[in-house]
């Protein structure tokens, strides 16, 4: 696979949902968790959101219960919890797992195109973000600890990139 167009994202009822219906977006890509010490980050996640929807950007959380069993959850309780204790408006898909031999293509092809530290494929906690830009390709990976406002700016730098990838009408 070469575009995040080609990859297929399970929804939180079981149906899949072709990437191909955010071609020519530039997308966030989040690994989350309801848990974590880090989960406050729903909070910038969704000012991300609503801050540059409108202009072709989108946030994709996939929930993922492989660091310390911080995603206990069911579908419906994370969709639950993120509506009232962060009001999320982002598109929630269903659990995951990014790590091991059950990984999601996605994440595969994600830690592929941007490893990590040292050159290191493995997520290594919730919260691990991508930045695609408008082509579907990978522009970013950035770690747990990366608050989402720090990535403001290269978000409104891939949403000014000419759009080259032609959606689908």
């Amino acid at each position: 696979m070469t575009n995040v167009a080609e990859f297929h994202a399970t929804m939180p009822g079981g149906d899949r949902r072709s990437l191909a219906a955010y071609a020519g977006k530039v997308i966030l890509i989040v690994n989350t968790a309801s848990h974590c010490g880090f989960t406050s980050q729903y909070e910038g996640l969704e000012q991300l959101q609503r801050r540059f929807a409108e202009r072709g950007f989108t946030v994709l959380a996939f929930p993922c219960n492989q660091f310390g069993g911080q995603e206990p959850g069911d579908a419906a309780e994370i969709a639950e919890f993120c509506r009232v204790n962060y009001d999320t408006t982002f598109p929630l898909m269903g659990k995951i797992e990014v790590n091991g031999d059950r990984a999601d293509p996605l994440f595969d092809w994600l830690k592929k195109e941007a490893p990590g530290l040292l050159g290191s494929r493995r997520i290594k906690w919730n919260f691990t973000k991508f930045l695609v830009g408008r082509d579907g390709q990978v522009v970013r990976r950035y770690g747990p600890a990366d608050k989402p406002e720090a990535i403001a700016a290269d978000i409104e730098r891939e949403l000014k990139r000419q759009n080259t990838v032609a959606s689908d009408d």
